[in-house]
């Protein structure tokens, strides 16, 4: 299974958030530190927002942040939101819809593939303080 760009960016803004839980990030600097759109970024972060998975702080001296500490944040819930709906293979629109059981295994391997994801946090997958490293370094310069 492969992961949309959309859920890629998300728990990559997250990832770099539980880096730099010290200050507020903006989305600039955190596009720039990926070398991605600020345009994509803005509408991950909304969704983030929106889902209660990151504050956004309005102002001069604004920014966003984690609303909650890293080990309360669940991957696969995290993914499970981004993604939506996951239809792996289109079963909607094939003629053997209805009489092929293909769905049934693709919905078992679904099932499993969430289930060990939601058995790690964001600061699971962080990682080693090497992780929070790079991420930092990535950072310089940009505030």
């Amino acid at each position: 299974m492969r992961l949309t760009q959309f859920s890629d960016y998300a728990v990559r803004v997250m990832l770099y958030l539980a880096a730099h839980t010290e200050r507020l990030c903006s989305i600039g600097e955190i596009a720039s530190a990926y070398e991605i759109s600020d345009n994509h970024l803005m509408k991950v972060v909304s969704k983030l927002a929106a889902e209660g998975y990151i504050e956004s702080v309005r102002g001069r001296n604004g920014g966003i942040r984690l609303d909650r500490p890293a080990t309360e944040i669940n991957i696969g819930k995290l993914i499970r939101h981004t993604e939506g709906h996951i239809d792996l293979v289109g079963c909607a629109q094939c003629k053997l819809n209805g009489v092929c059981n293909l769905p049934g295994p693709l919905d078992l391997a679904l099932a499993a593939f969430f289930a060990v994801l939601e058995r790690y946090s964001l600061a699971d997958v962080l990682g080693t303080q090497d992780g929070v490293r790079l991420l930092r370094q990535l950072s310089k310069g940009m505030r």
